[in-house]
């Protein structure tokens, strides 16, 4: 068995949706059920996966790693497992800098279980006093720099609200965050942004800006004939917002086909294909959406 993390930096907004909604958005994202933040299935992610790599990879490949069609797919599974994409860090619009990219501890405290699970040499080391875990609580915010400070202030402003920093030392959380963006020398400036704007909010801050704080887009159907709106086609969907970043595990075991590769040879032929992909999750892709960039860290063998 081997392991690995895949981690998604969105670069357009990405909608991964579920169809039709009763809210105030006729077509929201998948969310996880107790929490309510964003994330992709695990299906959708091993189908999109498939789809790119059947133009990289020899068709035997791509049935040893993902199984064969739907017509023959009862003859073996795939070998590659693959984990829900789930939420790591979420941009917020900010008073100063722009943008903090937030987390809570909840988020961070479930990332560093799935890489006790795949065995990826990053450490998430949480805040703790007397053994007990920290966590911010109430309007106070821990950030890593003071790119998002307000000016002659001691807090952050984020949307509108604001947050009072409390002084505890995140700088190796974010130096350790900066390890899961991109490679490529396009991501430079980002790699510093992070090590300078990250924010750990109150969980319920942190879950209320993942719902409320999305991007919403309007789209219309116009009559062509008289240029106006087409009765019944004004709807809204919703987006993740560029910069947000995801995770997601993969657990690959010796193929199930009749070459019976390695785990190792298996997971190999997904993770060494690029150093960083660029591929399409999600819906409206001729609209320019859902571009993702993909990065590869190896686990535990």
């Amino acid at each position: 068995m081997s392991k690995a993390m895949m981690f998604l930096y969105v670069e357009t907004p990405l909608h991964a949706g579920t169809g039709r909604a009763l809210g105030t958005v006729d077509l929201p994202i998948q969310r996880e059920r107790a929490t309510g933040y964003p994330m992709i299935q695990a299906s959708g992610v091993k189908g999109r996966l498939r789809a790119h790599f059947e133009g990289a990879m020899q068709k035997d490949d791509v049935f040893a790693v993902f199984g064969p069609e739907t017509a023959n797919a009862a003859d073996h599974a795939g070998a590659l497992s693959f984990g829900d994409a789930r939420l790591l860090l979420f941009p917020v619009r900010s008073l100063a800098g722009v943008f903090a990219w937030t987390t809570s501890l909840d988020a961070l405290a479930r990332f560093a279980r799935e890489l006790e699970l795949t065995g990826v040499s990053l450490k998430i080391e949480l805040p703790s006093k007397d053994g007990k875990p920290l966590s911010p609580q109430g309007n106070k915010v821990w950030v890593s720099g003071s790119r998002n400070k307000v000016e002659g202030a001691s807090n952050v402003v984020l949307e509108e609200f604001a947050f009072e920093i409390e002084n505890v030392d995140i700088s190796k959380i974010a130096s350790e965050l900066i390890k899961v963006l991109p490679n490529g020398k396009e991501y430079d400036y980002w790699r510093s942004t992070l090590k300078e704007s990250l924010c750990i909010l109150p969980e319920d801050a942190f879950r209320d800006f993942t719902l409320f704080a999305t991007e919403v887009q309007t789209h219309i159907k116009i009559e062509p004939d008289k240029k106006t709106v087409k009765d019944g086609a004004l709807w809204t969907s919703e987006s993740l917002p560029v910069d947000t970043v995801m995770y997601v595990p993969l657990i690959a075991n010796q193929s199930r086909e009749g070459k019976k590769q390695p785990a190792a040879d298996v997971l190999r032929k997904v993770t060494t294909q690029s150093d960083t992909l660029r591929i399409n999750f999600g819906g409206d892709e001729t609209t320019g959406q859902g571009y993702v960039a993909v990065k590869f860290m190896d686990g535990a063998a």
